[in-house]
């Protein structure tokens, strides 16, 4: 009997084991790739089987594996912040089936991936701030109306002053405070001692993207209270062993003499083995410029005349498919040589012009401004960690013209050389089958060494040594696939030699200078970030966030007019920015419409101040706030019309009560708040191979200031009044390799005056602006 019944046993265990062994094997597995619409790999998509609530997320390559999954018809879906999602149906079968998924960027603006931010790769739909982003194509288009980056960043960004039409951005401020340049992430602003030069440190032919993060940002470091601007050059075509593009244009007024310039570039690219290249080149000689009556515009800090070089160069080699190897290097240089010297106008009636004479002293302009980064990236140095390691150098020098504010006049030069290195590390952290947690953390370590001198050998600012180091964290995750959470913090650790040095001498033999004992300055900040983007609705995508930014104050202005003969006993602190922003973005059919308002504060800040022609900063409270609003509208498949408005205020606690309206109290003056800006602008492409740009802008009123005792107005507090400008740019493709380009900048010749030229409120700055100027260039590539 009990044979019966073990073998009885033994059948049952049998029938079940080959019910459960056909039950196993009656599972599939999906093995798939995500990809966007242009082939990118889409990491950390969220891959889910509706049916069995099976869920992973894709790898670094877009790739994802599924296991375990019932034999049939099933539901697949897949979501990621900034596309729609996607589900298909799959038929699943026993073992495993290889799939590839496309996705579908939301809308146009959003599909973007930018690195700024958060020194890493993220999508704008995910970024929790205001950000601007000025693709290769949109820089080409403003580049045919004038190939000036202050000019083509006036139009394209919101928050951002006009443009000075000088050598210089002084005033060209971003949101009201001063903004952090740079180039890869090599810093070009000298907020030691600022130069005003930063801006246009680069040519636009090798620039790839420009991505402009406004409000206060630590993330990059000291400069940054308006927020940052990173030049990111351009990579080789992959696609080709050898390839190029050639570029010959002339440029010129169209009314008066002496105007016609010219300017050539050359690039070679391409990729061989696991090697890839691009060299570029290029060279501009400009003409006299000439405002809308045919007046030579005053020479002093002016663009006419000047000849600019570029030389860029970017080598590469993929040590193995998930290792890179970099090198960078640009030099770019610009310096005026001109006939004329400047003849003063008189204020608010006619403008200072240029005159034939013969200029004393150095050429003015940039000398040069050398970059070098080398970059090596991992994109799995250990476990799921991605590493990108930099190591870089700035080499910077610049004259600028004569001043008399001091015993005999002279000019001066900056100085400012920075080395570098940063370790940035991306590590993803799986906290539940849903969700997980990217973080990226590293180290910042820079040396910055900037000084003033004279061309005479005096000096003005003495040798500044600042080494700044900084760890920083950020953190970022999505809830429920649409709530995008960012917070982050870095640690500023900054210490700052200063020589001894004298002062200079307001009268003859020595009268006036003070022997000024140096020492060192040490700054210990934290300072921190948060933010959240909801992105579920196509037609409202809000976000708020909150951030602080660290800056030393502009020692070198402090320094050189120094009344104390010991460094302890000047005004050092350093500018901490509270700012605060709330905005949204929305698709509705053809319309993009995005906006935001923002909030900012710190306890002291540095309102520029004249007082008996010297000039100082006012170390006092400050708010600036304001808002901007963008919109573009397709009307045809070939017709698109836009446009963006911009305003911004600020004031300043003079009797630190804590209320800003006192009567004490003052607005902040107009070299750091600009007036208002609109742009508008027409883009039609109708007809074959031809495409037509037309942009208006529009810089409004600003008149808060009154005169002084004396009847004139302070620097910064002249009244700005409205002047508006229309451009157009023209492309036509004669062939698949030949392209013509044709700009006009102020096409109806208007007269006006920038900004600066307004609100500087003196004879000699009194300047007009550009009259009617054409840049007509010739493309081929190979």
């Amino acid at each position: 009997m009990k044979q019966v019944y073990l073998s009885a046993l033994i059948v049952v265990i049998l029938f079940l084991s080959a019910g459960a062994l056909h039950a196993q094997t009656d599972k599939g597995t999906i093995k798939g790739v995500v990809t966007d619409s242009l082939g990118n790999k889409i990491s950390n998509a969220n891959v889910q089987i509706r049916k069995q609530n099976l869920k992973t997320s894709t790898d670094k390559q877009g790739a994802f594996t599924l296991a375990g999954i019932s034999t049939g018809t099933q539901s697949i879906r897949i979501t990621i912040t900034g596309f729609d999602a996607l589900e298909q149906k799959i038929e699943v079968t026993a073992g495993e089936i290889n799939l590839a998924f496309v996705l579908k960027e939301q809308s146009e603006g959003l599909n973007d991936v930018i690195v700024s931010a958060s020194r890493r790769p993220e999508s704008l739909a995910q970024t929790p701030s205001s950000v601007t982003v000025l693709t290769s194509k949109e820089i080409g288009t403003q580049s045919t109306i004038s190939p000036n980056l202050a000019n083509i960043l006036s139009y394209s960004v919101p928050g951002l002053g006009f443009s000075t039409n000088q050598t210089g951005n002084s005033g060209q401020t971003l949101r009201g405070r001063n903004v952090l340049v740079l180039i890869d992430g090599i810093p070009q602003s000298t907020p030691l001692r600022a130069g005003g030069r930063d801006i246009r440190s680069i040519d636009p032919t090798v620039i790839e993207r420009v991505e402009v993060i406004k409000g206060a940002t630590a993330i990059y470091g000291n400069g940054a209270e308006g927020g940052l601007i990173n030049y990111i050059t351009k990579k080789a075509d992959q696609g080709k062993s050898f390839g190029g593009y050639s570029q010959a244009g002339i440029t010129g007024n169209l009314k008066g003499d002496s105007t016609v310039g010219y300017r050539f570039s050359q690039q070679f690219y391409g990729k061989t083995d696991k090697f890839d290249y691009i060299v570029s080149g290029m060279f501009e000689k400009t003409g006299v410029f000439r405002d809308a009556k045919g007046l030579v515009i005053s020479p002093e800090y002016g663009l006419g005349e000047t000849r600019s070089y570029n030389g860029f160069a970017k080598v590469g080699y993929q040590i193995t498919d998930k290792q890179r190897l970099q090198l960078m290097y640009n030099y770019f240089s610009s310096r005026q040589r001109s006939k004329y010297l400047t003849k003063e106008g008189v204020y608010g009636q006619s403008p200072a012009i240029g005159v034939y004479g013969t200029r004393l002293g150095e050429d003015e302009g940039t000398r040069f401004n050398h970059n070098a980064n080398l970059q090596y990236t991992n994109q799995q140095i250990f476990g799921k960690t991605d590493l990108t390691a930099n190591l870089y150098y700035q080499d910077f020098y610049t004259i600028y013209s004569n001043v008399a504010s001091f015993f005999g006049g002279g000019q001066s030069a900056i100085t400012s050389t920075k080395k570098g290195a940063r370790v940035n590390l991306n590590t993803p952290i799986t906290l539940t089958v849903q969700q997980s947690l990217q973080v990226n953390y590293g180290l910042d370590l820079m040396n910055d060494k900037t000084a003033q001198s004279l061309t005479d050998g005096r000096l003005w600012v003495p040798d500044m040594n600042m080494v700044n180091f900084a760890p920083y964290l950020q953190a970022s995750t999505t809830f429920f696939n649409d709530l995008t959470i960012k917070g982050g913090l870095r640690v500023e650790n900054i210490n700052i030699d200063v020589d001894d040095f004298n002062t200079l001498a307001t009268g003859a033999n020595g009268a006036g200078s003070i022997a000024v004992q140096g020492g060192k300055l040490n700054y210990n900040a934290l300072v921190f970030n948060a933010g959240a983007r909801y992105s579920k609705f196509k037609f409202f995508n809000p976000f708020i966030s909150y951030a602080q930014s660290f800056s030393v104050f502009e020692l070198g202005r402090v320094l050189r007019a120094a009344k104390a003969n010991t460094l302890s006993q000047l005004e050092t602190k350093p500018i901490i920015v509270n700012n605060y922003e709330a905005g949204f973005s929305s698709t509705l059919g053809n319309l993009n419409l995005s906006a935001a308002y923002y909030y900012s504060t710190s306890k002291l800040g540095a309102n520029l101040l004249e007082v008996n022609g010297t000039y100082i900063s006012q170390r006092i409270p400050e708010r600036v706030y304001g808002f901007e609003v963008q919109a573009d509208y397709q009307v045809l498949k070939s017709l698109t019309i836009g446009g963006n408005y911009a305003q911004v205020e600020g004031k300043g606690d003079v009797d630190n009560d804590g209320n800003f309206d006192g009567e004490k109290d003052v607005y902040l003056n107009t070299t750091r708040i600009p007036p208002s800006k609109t742009t508008v602008y027409v883009k039609y492409s109708g007809i074959k191979n031809l495409s037509i740009d037309v942009n208006w802008l529009r810089v409004g009123n600003r008149d808060r200031f009154a005169k002084n005792a004396a009847g004139k107005y302070l620097i910064g507090e002249g009244p700005v009044k409205a002047f508006n400008l229309f451009n157009v740019a023209t492309a036509y493709q004669m062939t698949s390799a030949l392209r013509l380009t044709l700009g006009l900048e102020n096409i109806l010749n208007k007269v006006y005056y920038p900004a600066i030229s307004q609100f500087y409120g003196s004879n000699v700055n009194y300047v007009s602006g550009n009259g009617r100027r054409f840049n007509f260039a010739v493309g081929y590539a190979f």
